[in-house]
């Protein structure tokens, strides 16, 4: 334990948030080989739980000191994390976060839920900042999206594993967190995608003729949707990071779709997009736009421990300029979707109103957050918009 204890101290004490946790640390196991599987599997745990509930406890505290609370709060099922607590608080493991939280605080050491966020940004309509920080406090569920096809398949294996699921719509299955469902399920058969982020394929109401544009295709997420729903849809992806591309040409084959054409550019930048695609519009156009990720913090916790407010209006203003810069290419009659998973105003109903106020012929058809806080999912934000046949 001792020795577990040296590197969730060496882990603490240099990991700055520049990087994303679960880069930072399969580094540092790799510059570590003489750690197991068992002590990173520990190692892994004890930090995402630091930096799901450090902030929350009293400021007085160092991180060595926090950690151990932080641990009981988490309610971890890792058996060896117990050892690791001292001896008075091993009696509390497995009582519930409530429960603990009220012990601790009778102790003399608070939990405060409102010191993970101390910053007064507004948030979306229809989530409230409680339920979004509870949410960040639990861990979120594994949910798959399983190929049309392979669906009877998939829940057969999981049956046989005796993993417990729950079918939330015909291709969405929720399953524990932490389940290794790439050791069961071939990975042709369905892929990793939260159930709020498949939610927003129901938004999704493109011809198999149409031409699309998925302007920040990322992973491909939604691009996959949108092939799901219009198979002989004309699709154009792109992205600032080419790897990012051949990544997603990758994953389309394996599910037997051919790749879709691809361009590397940056939306952001009228003169690239203007040259790129001269000459061409398009009848629906995805914007799923890089953001905070606050609707995605339960799953990165070291995003709202480092999160710095300042960062807020740099997103919103690239958000901006993206959303404009792109719904220039598309056709009157055409639907523009514009995504973020993010719960912040700044980037939701604020980048809303301006392309409102800025694009000419632009009408909003419907616009939500759809919030996965109660649900152990991402919280997500879309905006629907269509563009007058006479503009």
């Amino acid at each position: 334990m001792q020795y577990i204890q040296h590197h969730i101290r060496t882990i603490l004490g240099s990991y700055e948030g520049s990087l994303p946790l679960s880069h930072y640390l399969r580094a540092y196991f790799k510059k570590n080989p003489v750690l197991g599987s068992r002590d990173r599997k520990v190692l892994t745990e004890m930090a995402y739980v630091f930096y799901r509930c450090a902030k929350g406890l009293p400021e007085e505290l160092n991180p060595g000191e926090k950690l151990p609370y932080a641990l009981l709060l988490a309610d971890s099922q890792l058996a060896p994390v117990r050892r690791l607590l001292p001896e008075p608080l091993q009696e509390l493991y497995g009582l519930g976060f409530r429960h603990n939280a009220a012990v601790l605080a009778e102790r003399g050491i608070p939990f405060d839920q409102d010191r993970l966020f101390p910053y007064p940004l507004p948030l979306s309509e229809h989530i409230s900042k409680e339920e979004w920080l509870s949410s960040v406090l639990q861990r979120p569920l594994l949910f798959i999206r399983a190929v049309p096809h392979y669906l009877p398949e998939v829940k057969a294996v999981l049956e046989r594993e005796e993993v417990p699921f729950e079918q939330l719509s015909l291709l969405c299955l929720a399953l524990p967190n932490g389940t290794s469902v790439e050791k069961m399920i071939p990975a042709k058969m369905y892929r990793i995608q939260d159930a709020s982020s498949q939610q927003t394929g129901t938004y999704f109401t493109m011809g198999n003729d149409d031409e699309c544009w998925d302007c920040c295709c990322g992973a491909g997420g939604k691009s996959l949707l949108l092939k799901e729903r219009a198979p002989h849809a004309r699709l154009l992806v792109s992205d600032v990071r080419a790897s990012i591309l051949d990544n997603l040409a990758e994953r389309f084959r394996l599910y037997g779709y051919t790749a879709p054409e691809q361009i590397r550019l940056s939306a952001a930048d009228p003169a690239e997009t203007g040259r790129l695609l001269a000459g061409r519009s398009f009848d629906c156009i995805i914007a799923d736009v890089p953001c905070s990720g606050s609707g995605t913090w339960a799953r990165t916790p070291e995003q709202l421990f480092f999160f710095d407010p300042a960062s807020l209006s740099v997103y919103s203003d690239r958000q901006k300029a993206i959303a404009a810069n792109a719904i220039r290419f598309l056709k009157p009659g055409g639907t523009f979707l514009y995504i973020t998973c993010s719960v912040f105003h700044a980037e939701n109903e604020e980048v809303v109103q301006h392309l409102l106020d800025n694009a000419p012929g632009v009408q909003l058809r419907r616009k939500t957050l759809i919030n996965g806080s109660t649900k152990g999912a991402d919280s997500m934000f879309i905006a629907v918009f269509s563009k007058n046949p006479a503009a």
